[in-house]
């Protein structure tokens, strides 16, 4: 088989014809440029150092060590390519890469990504779709510090996306050759990682939109959102969504959107649930106005324009905690825009029996059971009968706050 020998700083790499194979240790130095036509394999006994420059024209397999120096602040790595076949980016052994360039036009889906991609700098998406073949190893990472520029239609990651560090981050991801962000606040805790996915699918056979809080109106059936918190803490984040005039149903966008919110699928009451919703019609963008309480499904839905108005919050009275998914707690919609929040429920004696501020965060919530006061027949389990609840929270509004004040009956049905 015919070999020849290229040097790059007196260390050696071994070519074949139509292919280039790196056994040995490669360095590019800084302001260093250098580029393969050829398929390139970096062997499990490759060392490839970059701190410079390199551009990949073909295929690229990992099975070694492909990084860059340690504090450095340099090592670009271009994808590109003027023809119309698939890049494939394969390997069993992660890629490490500072800033990445991806540049293919004029083909769908033009990288296949089936090798653990990792960037602490800038991935720049110029042109061209990256496929990330999850079964096949597949994934992207941001490291912390990382961002993204220039995704748009013509290029983003269909596939799971994770972002580390405690910096805020949009999302750079689509599918079915729509490009659909999401974004996150930058989170309080540098340690979290989050993961984004979206999917052009309609949500409702796993997810039945039949099953929703009374203020949600009609649910996105088009499309939805993955996103997760993959290291656990207590810290969560305001998520923004984004609507497209041409894949959003139409339905959902009437009066410049005003009545679009997020909502998300809450999976201990089998459940959509309102988030709020800031609108954004310049941008096309939904943000909720606190952080969410919690994580998993999340899409679009508009909520009905006379039961919520700004500053108000809906009670429902009925609380059946029988582990069906429908009215296990007392739910209150909307009260995750008003943190400073208080809740007490009474008997019908007038003993309290249930007390707590920021209600309905991190499960904070009434499910039936007595939290104050004495307990009943030796259990903090409530029996079944009518309470008396009072609700307080804090409204901003022009910049003044107001307390809201809010009280009534509720119903528990506590039967075992």
């Amino acid at each position: 088989m015919n070999t020849i020998s290229v040097f790059i700083l007196g260390l050696q790499c071994q070519a074949q014809v139509n292919e280039a194979v790196n056994r040995g240790l490669i360095y590019t130095k800084t302001g260093t440029q250098v580029s393969s036509n050829l398929n390139f394999t970096n062997e499990s006994s490759g060392n490839f150092i970059n701190n410079g420059e390199f551009h990949f024209y073909r295929n690229y397999k990992n099975e070694g060590l492909f990084s860059y120096s340690s504090n450095s602040t340099s090592g670009y790595v271009v994808f590109e390519g003027k023809n119309d076949i698939i890049q494939k980016i394969t390997g069993d052994s992660p890629s490490f890469f500072y800033d990445v360039l991806f540049n293919k036009p004029a083909i769908d889906y033009a990288f296949h990504l089936d090798n653990e991609i990792e960037s602490s700098g800038i991935v720049n998406f110029y042109d061209g779709i990256v496929l990330v073949n999850k079964n096949n190893g597949g994934s992207f990472t941001f490291l912390d510090g990382a961002n993204q520029t220039n995704a748009s239609s013509k290029s983003f990651v269909d596939g799971l996306v994770t972002k580390e560090g405690n910096d805020s981050f949009k999302f750079p991801i689509g599918g079915s050759g729509n490009y659909r962000f999401a974004g996150i606040s930058a989170p309080s805790n540098v340690v979290d990682q989050y993961i984004g996915q979206y999917f052009y699918e309609n949500t409702d056979n796993l997810y039945p939109h039949k099953n929703k809080t009374g203020v949600i109106n009609k649910i996105n059936d088009k499309e939805y959102w993955i996103i997760n918190k993959e290291i656990y803490s207590k810290n969560s984040v305001i998520l923004t969504l984004s609507w497209d005039d041409q894949i959003t149903p139409k339905d959902l966008l009437v009066e410049d959107a005003k009545y679009l919110h997020v909502v998300r699928w809450d999976l201990s009451q089998n459940l959509w649930v309102d988030e709020g919703g800031i609108v954004d019609f310049q941008n096309k963008t939904v943000t909720t106005p606190v952080e969410v309480d919690g994580f998993g499904i999340f899409t679009l839905a508009t909520i009905k324009p006379n039961l919520l108005n700004p500053g108000d919050v809906v009670i429902y009275d009925g609380v059946t905690p029988d582990g069906d998914g429908i009215n296990d707690y007392l739910i209150i919609d909307n009260i995750q825009n008003f943190p400073k929040n208080s809740v007490k429920i009474f008997n019908r004696w007038g003993t309290e029996v249930y007390h707590t501020s920021n209600y309905d965060s991190d499960n904070n919530v009434f499910n039936g059971f007595a939290n104050t006061g004495q307990s009943f027949g030796g259990s903090n389990k409530l029996p079944t009968g009518t309470y008396y609840y009072i609700l307080e929270y804090e409204y901003n509004r022009d910049g003044e706050s107001y307390m809201v004040n809010k009280a009534g009956f509720l119903h528990l049905e506590n039967n075992d």
